[in-house]
């Protein structure tokens, strides 16, 4: 019996699949020894610890950027069958970013909207979390390893120490979801004017989203990110 394409995906359907990407395989983890990934994580999180410094105190924090402009992201759009719905595209290459910083334990979130993305903005959104900081607290933050992350031109910070991801793995940044998030439900298929309407568009979706209870915790939480199992600390 042959099957064409469609009748291949029906059958698919009808045995209860989908489409979908598993969840990634790591390498590290072959030899099959329970928990070597988070035993490593939580090993570099102790190497970035100022002296003094306790593994009870830390609270993991994950930082990226994301850029929004004139030329935007076009997403799927509910229309009625038959019709394809056309989204206006602008040419203009006016940009601003949006500097975020979330902690899943706390369902914390740091935000900046800023027009570029380099070490003096890093700078200030390093300052921003630093003073979000819960007294007695220490946020080690992780994040990619672009060139304003890594510069030791960034001022330092007696809360926040930094740990870079591996070069090239965006998947393993929980950050990746809260951009999916605003792209998908406030930022994508827009159009701006102005500079100051992206600013205005990015602080609004930012400021939405994040005030919704859970809305950090719910989709970055990572196993890895959660230090007190390993050492027994409640």
């Amino acid at each position: 019996m042959t099957y064409s394409l469609n009748g291949v995906y029906d059958l698919l359907k009808r045995l209860g699949y989908g489409v979908d990407i598993g969840p990634l395989h790591q390498p590290a983890c072959r030899s099959g020894q329970a928990g070597c990934i988070q035993k490593k994580f939580v090993q570099q999180v102790e190497a970035i610890l100022p002296q003094g410094g306790q593994l009870s105190q830390v609270d993991i924090w994950f930082q990226d950027e994301m850029r929004i402009g004139q030329r935007g992201t076009q997403t799927r759009l509910w229309a009625r069958r038959g019709i394809r719905p056309r989204v206006v595209r602008q040419q203009q290459s006016e940009s601003a970013y949006i500097f975020g910083a979330v902690c899943p334990r706390s369902d914390a979130a740091v935000g900046l909207v800023l027009p570029f993305a380099n070490t003096q903005t890093m700078a200030l959104h390093l300052e921003a979390v630093s003073q979000s900081v819960l007294p007695g607290r220490h946020a080690g933050l992780i994040l990619d390893q672009a060139g304003w992350h890594t510069t030791p031109k960034l001022p330092q910070f007696a809360n926040v120490s930094l740990l870079s991801l591996p070069a090239g793995s965006p998947e393993l940044n929980p950050a990746e979801q809260v951009w999916q998030q605003l792209r998908d439900c406030s930022l994508a298929n827009r159009c701006y004017d102005r500079y100051e309407d992206i600013v205005d568009a990015c602080c609004k979706a930012w400021n939405k989203f994040t005030e919704i209870p859970n809305a950090i915790r719910s989709p970055c939480s990572r196993d890895r990110a959660n230090l007190a199992p390993i050492h027994g600390m409640s």
